[in-house]
């Protein structure tokens, strides 16, 4: 039988054990930056001269670079679904940016309910893009925190009076001042310390660098020939004080050795915003490199190595399940998770994770890709090309008429997915078949010019015929 010495001394450990574990766990902070270029950080051996990012560099230095990370979307809120649920954002029919930013089903479980269960408090901040109602907003999706803006990235950076389209806290509208980028860097460093005594789960959402191309005037240089990308510099330049405000924060208060901290883009950089993606073919929008693989490091000094690069495909769905994997929380039972714990492969324990990547935007526009190994087989339509990856990043040279084979296994394994993939939420067509006849014998613009040249000419002579 305890004494009430003896229990008072049960009661202790036991609050003690909790509390040493409640601490063992990590932070969990992931921060999105929007349409940013592939080179447009600075860490980048491609990037070009005019791009600095020294606070970015400082953090990747410190990091484990995932030189193959993707974004599961080719524009912004398909990659988010797929972020917040671990899940292809296909599965619950959200294909295009319209879809997944009207809201996706309120039956999907999100990072946040995940990880309350464990203790953790959750803020989101900055672009949501996940649905514009209240039943969507970030605090009815698990979050205890939420500011920022519910619709898309093109969200003025200085003026915030849009009684549309207005900053939120929480469920309300407020009125804000002063410039968006910087505005949510210091909402990050706030949370960071109201909630340093627990463990926390911060999802920063920065709209930078998307369009509009609006900067503070004093951080606009003449870097180029090109007044749009001058601005995306100036606008770049407070992405990166943002990254260091907020791991300074982390490191004054002793928490960055136990936060694991993911830094991605949420697609690649963006045609219109003079964005740079080399060595990568294509813009944001497309399922070529340059649309889908993006800035991509991970910081948990406590577990990984820093200053080592991953070669491994990883990409943004698998940052659920990694989350879960760091504060031991198991994976659900009752839907499938598409992502993969990335820890053994940033450890080097592993060289491989998936067997196939998959992307598809849905019927209306085709685009489509799928990877394997060095194998890309990516699809507009009925077209597709082969590259390997390996010894052409750059997709410059299409080897499907050399491998036959592949192209049919790529195309039968992105077949079979689509087919366990929801209908869109728009009612869109979901997908053009991988297999469908590629479309031949395209006549060219000189081909086209003989036959009107030929047809002109008949109708010449049918009248000159009639006429006698």
């Amino acid at each position: 039988m305890h004494t009430p010495a003896s229990l008072l001394i049960i009661f202790a450990t036991a609050l003690y054990i909790s509390f040493s574990k409640a601490q063992d766990r990590p932070n969990i902070v992931v921060i999105v930056s929007d349409d940013q270029g592939y080179a447009d950080t600075s860490y980048n051996s491609e990037s070009p001269s005019e791009v600095r990012t020294p606070h970015l560099d400082s953090l990747a230095a410190e990091s484990v670079i995932c030189t193959n990370g993707y974004a599961s979307g080719h524009v912004c809120s398909p990659t988010r679904a797929g972020l917040m649920t671990g899940r292809y954002q296909q599965r619950f029919g959200v294909y295009t940016a319209g879809e997944g930013g009207s809201g996706m089903p309120l039956e999907e479980v999100w990072i946040p309910t995940f990880l309350k269960e464990s203790g953790y408090v959750s803020g989101a901040i900055g672009k949501w893009h996940l649905g514009l109602t209240p039943e969507y907003n970030a605090v009815n999706r698990g979050f205890d925190e939420f500011y920022g803006f519910m619709g898309r990235g093109a969200h003025p950076y200085f003026d915030h009076s849009d009684p549309e389209h207005p900053i939120m806290r929480g469920l309300t509208p407020i009125k804000e001042k002063g410039y968006l980028t910087t505005r949510l860097t210091e909402e990050a460093v706030d949370f960071i310390d109201r909630q340093k005594e627990k463990p926390f789960f911060l999802y920063l959402a920065y709209n930078a660098v998307h369009s509009p191309a609006e900067a503070p005037e004093e951080d606009i240089k003449p870097a180029t020939d090109d007044p749009t990308r001058n601005t995306l510099l100036g606008m770049l330049k407070h992405l990166d004080l943002g990254v260091r405000d907020v791991v300074g924060k982390l490191k004054e208060e002793g928490l960055f050795e136990n936060t694991l901290l993911i830094y991605l883009s949420d697609n690649g950089g963006s045609k219109a915003m003079s964005a740079n993606n080399a060595p990568l073919r294509g813009y944001k929008q497309e399922d070529f490199e340059g649309g889908i693989r993006v800035p991509f490091i991970v910081s948990w000094p406590a577990r990984l190595k820093g200053g080592t690069t991953c070669d491994v495909p990883v990409w943004s769905t698998d940052i659920l399940p990694t989350i879960l994997a760091a504060a031991e929380i198991p994976s659900p039972s009752d839907r499938p998770l598409d992502g993969k714990n990335m820890l053994p492969a940033l450890t080097g324990e592993t060289g491989k994770l998936h067997d196939h990547l998959f992307w598809s935007s849905g019927g209306q526009k085709g685009t489509w890709a799928v990877r394997s190994d060095q194998w890309k087989l990516t699809g507009v339509k009925g077209e597709s090309w082969l590259y390997d990856l390996e010894s052409d990043v750059g997709e410059t040279t299409d080897l499907a008429a050399e491998n036959p084979k592949i192209v049919a296994e790529l195309k039968s394994a992105f077949d079979n997915w689509i087919e366990e993939m929801a209908e869109p939420l728009s009612g869109q067509p979901k997908v053009w078949s991988a297999s469908m006849p590629t479309r031949k014998n395209k006549k060219s613009d000189k081909d086209k010019e003989a036959e009107r040249a030929k047809r002109k000419a008949q109708k010449k002579a049918e009248r000159n015929k009639s006429a006698k």
